[in-house]
């Protein structure tokens, strides 16, 4: 399994655009070959002393931290779904205004080590 997981600071005051948003693209990653799509919104999260999840992001106190995840079968799956859903008009459109700084968003791919 590879997972492909991110973390993006979401002003509060635009949680229901975000829902409605990540609800969208939830559906199109999972039409091009995603497994399975989870995405979290914070609750109670500290501010470490040099580390933690709203520094990682450079969170404002107006913002919440969405932190989520995307799992495929392989590295390849994951490549190939990301190209298409990022040629997608659908994805596309839906990146016109989105509700958060993208420049923020922290993601990457992980090689599962472990499942329980």
């Amino acid at each position: 399994m590879f997972v492909q997981g991110f973390l993006v600071p979401v002003p509060a005051a635009r949680r229901a655009d975000y829902e409605r948003g990540a609800r969208q693209m939830a559906a199109l990653f999972r039409e091009h070959g995603a497994l399975r799509v989870v995405e979290g919104w914070a609750e109670g999260l500290p501010w470490g002393e040099a580390t933690s999840f709203p520094r990682a992001v450079a969170a404002a106190e107006d913002e919440a931290v969405v932190f989520g995840w995307m799992e495929f079968a392989d590295r390849a799956a994951c490549d190939a779904c990301i190209a298409a859903v990022m040629a997608d008009p659908r994805a596309r459109a839906g990146m016109e205004d989105p509700p958060y700084d993208m420049a923020r968003m922290v993601f990457g791919g992980f090689d599962a080590v472990v499942q329980a």
